[in-house]
């Protein structure tokens, strides 16, 4: 699996946060997007030659970025995909010179709690908009671990 940076405008990074969107809205009903920073830098993995998962990060302080829009496509979701892409989000992250990062997941995303609480991140208060939200979840990574 190839994991690689690709432009805010690409086509196939465009489908899948649309596809994740849509799948956000199945479990969570409408509320609309949030945003995402203009300096976010956001990652795609490729298999087969198709893009299949995808995430972001973007600054929120000088020591620390938050991961956002992760997302798989459901047929190739259990392949390793979304553990690969977030080691290279964290990777991304420690290059940038962040100390840490942050994210937020639902709980209806049991399979992103798992892997975030398998891949280092501890619960955290929650933050922003996310402040008071009962269906969040907030985690943080110290990136020197």
């Amino acid at each position: 699996m190839l994991i690689e940076e690709r432009p805010r405008g690409d086509g196939e990074l465009q489908a899948l946060l649309d596809a994740a969107f849509a799948e956000l809205v199945a479990r969570y009903g409408p509320e609309g997007r949030s945003g995402v920073d203009p300096a976010a830098r956001f990652l795609v993995a490729v298999a087969d030659g198709a893009a299949v998962a995808c995430g972001a990060l973007q600054p929120v302080d000088a020591a620390t970025g938050e991961v956002k829009r992760m997302y798989v496509r459901p047929s190739h979701r259990g392949r390793g995909a979304a553990r690969a892409l977030l080691k290279a989000l964290e990777a991304l992250a420690a290059a940038t010179g962040y100390e840490r990062v942050r994210l937020t997941t639902g709980i209806r995303q049991p399979e992103a709690i798992a892997l975030y609480e398998s891949s280092g991140y501890t619960p955290i208060a929650a933050y922003g908009k996310y402040v008071g939200e009962p269906t969040s979840r907030s985690y943080g990574k110290e990136l020197g671990r």
